[in-house]
């Protein structure tokens, strides 16, 4: 067996281990079941990529998101280190294909999501494979009491069935006592061994602003601060303009989120690895495999869902240990959106049942009835349609799809794309021939710019409602064009995809988990009162209280917070006007310049104080215009 110093020298060019990476490697080794809590950017991969190497077999690793399984093996596989995951949709043939890959090919890492685990064809066949240890990632998942809990990660313990001799290693970056006693529980994790580091980041300075003109506020901060940044904000849209606006101001920065394409996402992140632009403006789509250690800025233009994803977020910031900062600007409006935001994203278990019932309606599917094959699906429409609010229905998705009643893709985060290919002119003699058409480029026009010089992402429905005609006759309309060369229109052949996994029984299906659905909306509307009271505290120390959310107590304070400079602040102004009150039972009477002088200070700020001991009535100011005590 080669020892997990030459493996990290061999794939990852790295000398020696981080505290406490070597230990958890050594337990895994030992074949004992490990949880790992460490930080963001604390090195959680390698606590089993470079075991799973040492010893002979596939580790199988369970992750939640499929971004994050491609960016791990694409990572792995750049190491010459073979890596698969099993996609959606794979018919059954097609996967006893990939497990014989897996068993001839000297594949070390099958990577799957929980949900996959719970097929039974994949359970079957983990049984002929030498599987040597199982990762898994996100761990926090498996607990309620945990910030993004998945239902299915709780099936994950069907893998003590398989294979009862295979180690366990549960990973995270956010847990407190509570979430990591159930991961515990539920993994049945036999004398566990739990590695922690602290949350404490001596050298990343927490500061929360109340400003109302956040903009302004960037152009000063990166007028001072020259070292590489990510600015997080809330919306797609926003990252755009965001980051226009910083260029316009002379600052080079690019943006991301998870609309882009794959090609685009790749520009943006190369040209801020390399620093040809050193800030990004982004959604939290952006964060996940970044190891860039020079990050010295973190800033959140809007508020996190969660005290989990600020510290995930702003852990990204400073990890070459040089001091960095994380900013977050904030103004009565945004914690009022916030509160609207998480009202409308908390459906009640009434409008749960009430979305689920419709989704069976829409497609005309009866009662008793389950199909086998995914069905086109735009949420636009299908809000549009029973008249539910997009997010509301967006929320009760994702809930049904975590607890397995529904597989729906992403598609609908995809856009169809228009550009124009042919000249002002020709649109004028189309009006000539065909008045329905050049009203309809006229709406288009109206409502994209910049049709004529780039490819833009375009919506159907959108444009639907704006030219209040169908979907179906907005596609029959951009066809039309295409076929006369006025446009090039490339089609997302469907908003989603959505595949029924149960049978449609209605209210029965979602009491089946309605206690659980209840739970987890509580904690998610917990979750967010306890941000705004992280935000709104500027009596603590930002650190201590941080730690003390995850179950790290101390009293020792950071002294670079916003709460900390502003304590010393204020015992610099009270140390000051004391020695001004000093100084004349000496002197008896000095002028403004005089004190400034006699203290070695500002003479702004010693005019400040003065003001101040005037209205506390401790000095006076004589006929001489010379400041005495009282």
């Amino acid at each position: 067996m080669m020892s997990p110093e030459k493996i990290l020298a061999q794939y990852w060019g790295f000398s020696e281990f981080r505290t406490p990476q070597k230990e958890i490697i050594t337990a895994v080794l030992e074949k004992k079941d490990v949880i790992t809590l460490l930080p963001t950017g604390g090195g959680k991969s390698l606590c089993f990529q470079v075991p799973a190497l040492a010893i002979e077999g596939t580790c199988l690793v369970i992750s939640p998101l499929i971004a994050l399984m491609q960016d791990q093996i694409e990572n792995l596989k750049k190491l010459d280190i073979k890596a698969v995951t099993i996609p959606s949709g794979n018919s059954p043939d097609e996967i006893i294909t990939l497990f014989d890959t897996i068993k001839f090919g000297n594949v070390k890492f099958l990577y799957i999501s929980p949900e996959r685990l719970q097929s039974h064809l994949i359970q079957q066949k983990l049984k002929e494979v030498n599987l040597n240890l199982v990762a898994i990632d996100e761990a926090h998942c498996i607990s309620e009491w945990g910030h993004d809990f998945r239902p299915s990660y709780r099936n994950i313990k069907i893998l003590r069935e398989i294979n009862t001799k295979v180690p366990f290693i549960a990973l995270t970056a956010t847990a407190n006592k509570k979430v990591l006693k159930d991961i515990e529980e539920n993994l049945e994790l036999k004398n566990v061994n739990i590695f922690r580091k602290s949350f404490s980041r001596k050298n990343l300075a927490y500061q929360i602003f109340r400003v109302e003109d956040k903009l302004q506020r960037l152009l000063q901060i990166f007028t001072k601060t020259k070292s590489p940044a990510i600015v997080y904000v809330n919306s797609r849209k926003k990252t755009e303009e965001i980051s226009n606006f910083l260029n316009a101001n002379g600052f080079k920065s690019s943006f991301y989120h998870a609309g882009l394409s794959k090609i685009e996402k790749q520009i943006s992140f190369d040209n801020w690895m390399t620093e040809k632009k050193p800030i990004i403006v982004a959604t939290n789509a952006f964060g996940m495999g970044i190891d860039k250690p020079n990050v010295g800025l973190v800033i959140h233009y809007n508020l996190p869902f969660s005290i989990e994803n600020y510290v995930q977020e702003t852990g990204r910031a400073g990890r070459d240990n040089n001091k960095s900062f994380a900013v977050l600007l904030y103004n009565e409006h945004d914690i009022l959106m916030f509160k609207e935001q998480l009202k409308k994203s908390l459906p009640t278990i009434k409008e749960i049942k009430e979305i689920h019932k419709k989704l069976y309606q829409y497609f005309r599917i009866s009662n008793g009835e389950i199909l086998e094959t995914a069905f086109d699906f735009n949420i636009l429409e299908f809000s549009k349609k029973y008249n539910f609010s997009v997010l509301k229905t967006d929320a009760v998705l994702k809930i049904i799809s975590n607890y397995g009643i529904i597989e729906l893709t992403d598609n609908y985060n995809k856009k169809s794309t228009l550009r124009f290919t042919t000249h002002h002119s020709s649109i004028l003699k189309l009006g000539e021939k065909n008045t329905y058409l050049k009203n309809f480029i006229g709406v288009l026009l109206r409502t994209y710019g910049g049709l004529f010089e780039n490819e833009i992402k375009i919506d159907e429905f959108f444009i639907a409602k704006k030219a209040s005609i169908t979907s179906r006759k907005v596609i029959e309309n951009l066809k039309k064009l295409q076929e006369l060369e006025f446009v090039e229109y490339v089609s997302v052949q469907a908003a989603s995809s959505l595949l029924f996994l149960v049978p449609r029984e209605d209210d029965i299906t979602i009491n089946r988990f309605s206690k659980d659905m209840k739970q987890f909306l509580v904690q998610k509307s917990k979750k967010a009162t306890d941000l705004l009271s992280f935000i709104k505290n500027d009596k603590l120390c930002r650190s201590i209280q941080l730690l003390s959310y995850f179950d790290e107590h101390t009293s020792e304070k950071c002294d670079v917070c916003d709460v900390c400079l502003s304590e010393r602040k204020t015992i610099k102004r009270k140390d000051l006007s004391e020695k001004i009150i000093n100084l004349l039972k000496v002197e008896k009477m000095l002028t403004s310049k005089e004190i400034s002088d006699s203290l070695n200070s500002n003479e702004k700020d010693i005019l400040i104080h003065l003001r101040n001991l005037l209205a506390l009535d401790k000095v006076f100011l004589n006929h001489q215009n010379k400041f005495q005590n009282k």
